[in-house]
Parts: C-alpha cells; structure tokens; sequence
C-alpha cells in the first residue's frame, strides 16, 4: 500500500509529477526494455519509479530526502529496486554499469550544476530523459548567436545530441511550480569534444566583450577565428579548437 502524501519541501525544490498523461507521454519517450539498466534522479513520491518498474528488470533510484527514499524502499524491497540515499550532486555515476540509461524529474534548484555534473559520464550512459524547466531545456538547445545561447549548451552539445521532445504545463505538478518546463533527450555523441572548462566559464563570464578581450592570451588568427567574435558566436568545435591550443 502506498505512503501518505509527502508534504514537498522547498529546500530540495520538490515539485512531483502526477499528472498520468504526461506520465504516460514521458515513459513513452523513454521506451524502456526489460534488460535496460535504469537509474532515477530525485523519484519523489515514485510516480514515474512505478510506471518504469513495470518495464525493467534493473532500476536504481537516487534520492536525497531520507523519507522519500526510506518509503520507496519498504514498498519496494531490493532487488526489485535498489534505493540510493544520496546527493546526486556528489554522485559517482561510473558506479553504474556502461550503457546505463538515467532519468529523472530533476530538482529545479540544482538543475544546472547536476546538468555539467553529469556532463562528466556522458561516455558511460546510453541516453538520459529529464523534466526540467523551460529555460534551462531552451538553453541546454540554444544554437550559437542567440540569446540562450551559453556556457550550459556548449558544455552539453559537446558531449550530446539534445532534443526537447514536449512542455509540460505548471498544473501536472504538486506544488505547481512558477515556471513551465519540459523533457528533454540526450544521446552521447559518438566522438565527444575535450572542452576546457575554466576556458569556457572565462568566455562565457565576458560574453559581452569580444574574444581578444575575453581570452587574450589566445592567437585567434592562427585558428582562423575572428577575434572580433563574441564568446556568443562560437560552437563547440570552435571550443574545442580554443582549448586543444590553450593546452599547447
């Protein structure tokens, strides 16, 4: 029999699905096999964990609230499920098999920092289905030259191939949130580019100057870039380029 309603708190940001059609739609996208390796961020109540159960063979969750994560492992014991007291912040993802497929309504409150954490495994998981917020799913997308466009979706389309696949309106949460959100696809790439991070945070905390002035210490003529560019202009590979040379 399942738990009481949890009364959600604000601190973790949790906002928990309900609404069975979106369910449904996300379970879709997911199209879960029975010998997927399946792991969920931040289940909540286990709307979606019961929806996937019915799928898998092998599901882990990963859970920060130790009452949420105490109920869903006495209504489901090991080995059906495998319950993760733990930040998912500071989790070591390598842990998992290769191939491991994550999912997850994500704690808007941490969405970004979990989003470059993950960023780090993204050779060792098959694909990854999140509910987020709009803007960040926006950003996560956004093409070079445009206003969404930023340290997020360099770091993110150097390693994914990204999708937004449906919004979901505010009334298929408990409690609504104040933002729209919505699920997002990620798929690694098949050749990942080495970015250097702390290059791309100092581009990206200048992105109003132009590139001589972001990174001066770079010979943007010697790659071919035009150092009249803003960091706003460039794509990955043109990351990738900036950092292969920052090392030499």
């Amino acid at each position: 029999m399942r738990s009481s309603s949890h009364r959600p708190r604000k601190r973790f940001g949790q906002h928990f699905l309900h609404d069975p059609r979106v369910l449904a739609r996300l379970v879709e996208s997911i199209n879960p096999a029975r010998h997927d390796v399946i792991v969920e961020i931040g289940p909540g109540e286990g709307a979606l964990t019961r929806h996937l159960l019915k799928w898998v063979g092998h599901f882990e969750v990963i859970e920060l609230d130790r009452d949420l994560a105490s109920r869903l492992a006495a209504e489901f014991p090991p080995p059906r499920l495998i319950v993760h007291c733990a930040d998912a912040l500071e989790y070591d993802f390598s842990r998992f098999a290769a191939g491991v497929r994550i999912v997850g309504n994500l704690p808007y409150n941490i969405s970004t920092p979990l989003l470059f954490h993950l960023a780090r495994f993204a050779q060792r998981v098959r694909d990854l289905h999140f509910m987020l917020q709009l803007e960040v799913v926006e950003r996560m997308v956004a093409a070079p030259s445009t206003a969404a466009y930023g340290r997020l979706s360099v770091a993110l389309q150097a390693r994914f191939r990204m999708q937004k696949l449906f919004k979901v309106s505010k009334g298929a949460f408990r409690p609504p949130p104040k933002v729209e959100s919505a699920v997002v696809r990620l798929e690694p790439l098949s050749r990942i580019l080495e970015i250097d991070e702390q290059l791309l945070r100092r581009a990206f905390s200048a992105r109003r100057k132009t590139l001589r002035n972001a990174l001066p210490e770079i010979d943007f003529a010697a790659l071919g870039i035009d150092s009249n560019l803003r960091p706003e202009n460039l794509s990955p590979e043109d990351y990738a380029r900036l950092s292969m040379n920052s090392i030499l």
